[in-house]
């Protein structure tokens, strides 16, 4: 019977980055492991000896952290009464985020433990704008609170896991030193011993005590990795709770994104605007201006300007049809009825047959029926442009009490590129992202190859009841 491989499955998240998982699939044996075997193998695994490593690391680092808080505040608080260790307080706490991606970086590569880092820290201008920074930097006080926390765990633990290890792998090899040195002890009567060790007045020197003290030190060897991932879990959590990036930090970061993404959409629709009103309707303005000059100086001298007239008229219900269009792109006059009937206008245009569904308890807000509006615009051009599509559809729905779900599905060929990876830098579904990121909302495209295609954006759906 062959295996068959796992199928690689590409799982996109919220914030449309998209992430391969491995699924096993039915056909793929379960490999079951029994305590026994799992004892057995543990002190040959991989895994011990780099968890094995972090913990001579971490107590080595530990020892160096103890120096840099001792010597780094001691010093700094002592300074301060001439206020030149204000500053130097501030430096040394902006510290801790090196100490985090140290620590960061030993998980990640030893303990198989990869957490998100904290936003970057952002200096306000100025000087004391830089203090008040540096003390309200919440990764930082995190960071040198996983110090502290590590000069118990990492150092005093450390030091007595390590001590361990060593005192049980020296038990576990006792007969060759024993052999090779030939240790000497006198006895409480004056009697040479030759003897490996002593445990009160029982000495361990002959061949048989000799081979059950290290019987017992290789059993004890098996014992080992677990202590070691014991402790090892300890540090995992201090790196998890004290290192990662917490709730408030992914929202700080998401803000910061959103508030990007709404200024460098209204910059493009500013530059699309101005563009427009510079290459249309300004140049027909000034069309229209020098054939009036050309009437006006015609009809002084007496002749006949009525083709002069006419081409200004011309000329201005070109204007006045593009100042329409202008407008109807900034804010669509079929919205003003509401969401419904603008996209029941939008999907008659289409030239794909459209099937739509609305059906939301209650009105959204004029900026998110705008975002909705012509992000269903947009996807029914894809649809038309690249899909090769026969069938589309449109829904509206409600997602939860505060949400809406608007989806655009069609039959067509598939392989639309997800937002977040470089094949749509710059594209219409990245510019759709960004405008759902800017009032805290998301999109997630589903496009096998083959189709059929689905793209969902959930909006927030706050609006008056």
């Amino acid at each position: 019977m062959t295996e068959t491989p796992a199928e690689p499955t590409v799982v996109v998240d919220i914030a449309g980055e998209p992430t391969v998982a491995l699924t096993a699939t039915p056909d793929e044996p379960r490999r079951r492991t029994g305590p026994l075997a799992a004892v057995l193998r543990a002190p040959i695994e991989a895994r011990t000896w780099k968890e094995l490593a972090y913990l001579v690391l971490s107590f080595v680092l530990g020892c160096v952290a103890v120096c840099y808080l001792f010597f780094g505040f001691g010093g700094g608080l002592y300074a301060s009464i001439f206020l030149i260790g204000i500053p130097l307080l501030a430096t040394i706490l902006l510290g801790g985020r090196v100490w985090g991606r140290i620590y960061r970086f030993l998980g990640r590569t030893l303990l198989d433990t990869s957490v998100e880092p904290p936003p970057d820290f952002i200096r306000a201008s100025g000087f004391f704008g830089f203090l008040k920074s540096a003390f309200t930097d919440r990764p930082s006080w995190r960071a040198l609170l996983f110090l502290l926390a590590q000069s118990v765990l990492g150092v005093a633990v450390g030091y007595v896991v390590l001590v361990v290890i060593a005192i049980v792998g020296f038990t576990a090899i006792s007969p060759i030193p024993w052999v090779l040195f030939d240790p000497v002890q006198v006895d409480g009567n004056g009697v040479e011993r030759h003897s490996l060790a002593q445990f009160g007045s029982f000495y361990i020197d002959t061949w048989p005590r000799a081979l059950a003290l290290s019987g017992i030190g290789i059993v004890l060897c098996f014992a080992l990795p677990w202590l070691v991932r014991g402790v090892c879990w300890l540090h995992r959590l201090l790196i998890v709770h004290l290192l990662a990036a917490t709730p408030r930090d992914r929202q700080l970061v998401e803000l910061r994104a959103s508030r990007r993404a709404a200024v460098d959409d209204a910059t493009a629709t500013l530059s699309r605007v101005e563009r427009d009103l510079h290459d249309g309707t300004q140049a027909r303005l000034v069309t229209i201006a020098m054939a009036l000059g050309r009437a006006e100086e015609r009809l002084a001298a007496g002749g006949d300007a009525r083709d002069l007239i006419a081409e200004a008229r011309a000329n201005s219900k070109e204007a006045l049809t593009e100042l329409r269009e202008l407008v109807r792109g900034i804010h669509p006059p079929a919205l003003e009825l509401g969401l419904g009937p603008a996209l029941e206008t939008l999907t008659a245009r289409c030239a794909v047959p459209v099937d739509l569904r609305v059906q939301i308890p209650r009105r959204p807000s004029p900026a998110i029926e705008a975002i909705a509006y012509f992000s269903v615009a947009e996807l029914l051009t894809n649809v038309v442009k690249h899909a090769h599509a026969n069938r589309a559809t449109v829904t509206v729905l409600p997602n939860s009490l505060r949400s809406i779900a608007v989806t655009v599905r069609d039959n067509g060929i598939g392989g639309a590129p997800r937002p977040g990876t470089h094949t749509v830098t710059g594209s219409g579904l990245a510019g759709l992202a960004a405008r759902a990121l800017a009032v805290d909302g998301t999109l997630t495209v589903d496009s096998p190859a083959g189709g059929p295609t689905v793209v969902t954006m959930i909006l927030p759906n706050e609006g008056p009841q």
